[in-house]
C-alpha cells in the first residue's frame, strides 16, 4: 500500500492570543507548514479539520484559505486523536488517487477565546452519572482511572511525576515551551492539589495556538524533493464517549488495540522505535498509553518511566517538545504530536533536543476522557 508522506508541519503562535480566533491560528498555521513544505496553497486538493469553535470547521478553513474545490475533505470529531486517524483516512484517498496534497489543521483560543468560561452542561452535555454527582472533568475523570491503576497495580504519585519532571527536562532546550523552570518530583507532590492524586503539575495547560501537517502523496514527495517521513501505520478506536463510567477498564485505553495494528502495518517492533510522542493531558494519559502501546508490561508503567527513562538521554525518548504539560495544550493536543515527531525524524534540532540517528518515530493521540486512540508509525525515508 502507497504511503503518504509528512512533508511540512508548523504552529501558530501558542500561548495567549486574544486578538485571534480559532481559524486565524489554524490558518496561520497551515500557511506556515504548506511553506514548510515547498508547497503553495493552490496545490492543495484537502484539508482535514477538527475541534474549532464554528460548525463544519473543514469548509469554514476551506474558505478562509480561498481552496480550489478540494476534492478531499475530513472533519471527524474524536478530539484530541482525530489528526492521527485523519492519516488513515488521508492514505486511502490517496491510493484511490482522489488527493495529492492534504493539510491536517488544527486551531484554539481554548486560554483567552469567548468559550473559556462556558459550564460544564455545556462543554460536556452527558447524563447519566457525570453532572448529577457533580464529577469535576477532564481532571477528575482522568484522577478516577489514575485512582483505579494504583489501586490495582501499585502506582504511586511519586511514578506519575517522574514524567511530568522529564517532560520538564525537554522544555529547557524548547524555546517555545510555556513552562520551562526545572522541577523535581516534590515540585510536582507539593503543587496545588487539583483532584486527587493529582496536583497541579499532573495536568497539561490550557492554551491558544494552531499546528498544522501537509501530508503528500509518495509522487508529489519526490517532486517537491524534501525529506520524506512516511506515514508507514495507522490504527484508531473508542471505548466510550465522554462519561468515564461507560469505560470498560479505567486501567486499559484502546492504544492497546490501536498499537498491536499500527506497528504490525509498520512491520515494526518497539526495539526499532527510537522516539515516542505521546499524548499527555494529564501523567496519567502517558503512563497507561506507553503500557498498552506495549513498551512495558501492563501494571509496570510507573516502574517503566522511573529513573528518567523518557527524559533527555533515557531509554525511550518522549514528548521532546515537552508535551502537553509544559510545551501547550490548546485543546487538542493531537496535532503537535505529529509535528514534533516529524521533526525528530527530519533531524530539525541541534545539542540534545535532537534524538540521535531517529529513523522510526510513534505518535499516539488521545481524545475525550480516555475514550478514543489513534496510533501512527511514521519512519524517514532514506
Amino acid at each position: 500500500m502507497a504511503e503518504p508522506v509528512i512533508v511540512g508541519v508548523a504552529e501558530s503562535e501558542l500561548g495567549e492570543t486574544p486578538d485571534r480566533n480559532w481559524l486565524d491560528n489554524a490558518a496561520i498555521a497551515t500557511v506556515r507548514a504548506v511553506e514548510d513544505a515547498g508547497c503553495t496553497l493552490e496545490s492543495v486538493d484537502g484539508i482535514a479539520v477538527a475541534g474549532g469553535e464554528d460548525y463544519m470547521p473543514a469548509l469554514l478553513l476551506s474558505e478562509y484559505l480561498d481552496l480550489d474545490d478540494p476534492s478531499f475533505l475530513e472533519g471527524t470529531e474524536i478530539g484530541g486523536s482525530s489528526f492521527e486517524h485523519f492519516c488513515g483516512h488521508v492514505r486511502d484517498a490517496m491510493v484511490r488517487g482522489e488527493t495529492d496534497v492534504v493539510v491536517v489543521a488544527y486551531g484554539s483560543t481554548s486560554k483567552t477565546g469567548p468559550d473559556r468560561d462556558r459550564s460544564l452542561a455545556e462543554t460536556h452535555p452527558v447524563d447519566g452519572f457525570v453532572r448529577p454527582t457533580g464529577l469535576f472533568r477532564p481532571p477528575g475523570a482522568y484522577a478516577m482511572a489514575a485512582r483505579r491503576h494504583m489501586h490495582e497495580y501499585g502506582t504511586t504519585e511519586e511514578q506519575l511525576a517522574e514524567i511530568a519532571v522529564a517532560t520538564r527536562e525537554w522544555a529547557a532546550m524548547n524555546p517555545k515551551a510555556a513552562q520551562r523552570e526545572p522541577i523535581s518530583i516534590d515540585d510536582v507532590l507539593e503543587s496545588r492539589p487539583i483532584a486527587e492524586p493529582f496536583t497541579l503539575l499532573d495536568c497539561c495547560l490550557v492554551s491558544d495556538g494552531g499546528g498544522a501537517v501537509v501530508l503528500v502523496s509518495e509522487a508529489k514527495a519526490r517532486e517537491l524533493g524534501v525529506p520524506e517521513i512516511a506515514v508507514a501505520g495507522v490504527a484508531s478506536t473508542s471505548t466510550h464517549r465522554q462519561d468515564i463510567s461507560e469505560m470498560p477498564d479505567m486501567t486499559t485505553t484502546g492504544a492497546a488495540v490501536t498499537g498491536p495494528k499500527a506497528f504490525a502495518q509498520a512491520g515494526i517492533t518497539h526495539d526499532d522505535v527510537d522516539v515516542a510522542e505521546i499524548y499527555d493531558s494529564f501523567t496519567y494519559t502517558a503512563l497507561v498509553t506507553l503500557e498498552d502501546l506495549g513498551f512495558c508490561e501492563k501494571g509496570d508503567g510507573g516502574e517503566f518511566v522511573s529513573g528518567g527513562t523518557t527524559a533527555p538521554g533515557g531509554e525511550l525518548p518522549m514528548n521532546t517538545q515537552s508535551g502537553g504539560l509544559s510545551y501547550c495544550h490548546p485543546g487538542h493536543f493531537g496535532v503537535f504530536v505529529l509535528i514534533e515527531a516529524a521533526r525528530q525524524l527530519r533531524g530539525d534540532y541541534e545539542g540534545n533536543r535532537q534524538v540521535d540517528d531517529a529513523e522510526v518515530a510513534v505518535a499516539h493521540g488521545t481524545g475525550g476522557v480516555l475514550s478514543s486512540s489513534s496510533t501512527v508509525v511514521l519512519r524517514r525515508e532514506s
